[in-house]
């Protein structure tokens, strides 16, 4: 059984988000106290698992590999900063393709349960959208939290007219690091 596993978003969560889509290394920006959180994370014994939608493979944008490259220096490079992340799953699909694996659709925790003993329970689930929150729930996660970064202040509008609530909410990855380890 792995320890207290938290599931993170992305982009908008990580670093920063773009509207035309983080295409190449050189586009990935983390944002600030992001490295310093997943550092923390990690020294408190949380496994680090990042889910991400990455349509930018099924629209032909970026190739599978170039995507593999960037999470390969976005894992070494978290690393570097003291911080570990165990894997990172992705769902290639574009939104039109309806499969299983496209958050708010909980398959990609669901694919991370297969791989790794995972207590759903006392898993929590980061991230900047209404998508992440959504998915977290679904898949039976203890505790969402939704960052204000990235899409986050239009997620807790979207939320809270349908009466669905996050756990927490907060203003960065460091501060839902905080909460998690406190």
């Amino acid at each position: 059984m792995l320890k207290q596993v938290v599931f993170l978003d992305r982009d908008g969560v990580i670093n920063q988000d773009s509207p035309d889509y983080i295409r190449c290394w050189e586009e990935y920006i983390f944002l600030p106290n992001s490295l310093e959180a997943l550092k923390m994370l990690t020294q408190k014994g949380c496994t680090l698992i990042v889910i991400t939608n990455q349509s930018i493979i099924g629209r032909k944008w970026v190739a599978p590999e170039v995507l593999v490259e960037m999470h390969r220096r976005l894992k070494s490079e978290v690393a570097f900063h003291g911080g570990r992340i165990t894997d990172i799953f992705i769902c290639p699909h574009t939104p039109e393709a309806g499969c299983s694996c496209r958050k708010p659709k909980p398959g990609l925790i669901e694919q991370a349960c297969l791989k790794y003993a995972i207590d759903l329970s006392d898993a929590v689930m980061v991230g900047d959208s209404a998508k992440d929150i959504l998915c977290g729930k679904v898949a039976g996660c203890g505790r969402t939290i939704l960052v204000q970064t990235g899409n986050g202040i239009a997620a807790e509008e979207t939320l809270a007219q349908e009466n669905i609530y996050p756990t927490a909410v907060v203003a960065d990855l460091l501060e839902a690091a905080r909460w998690i380890i406190s």
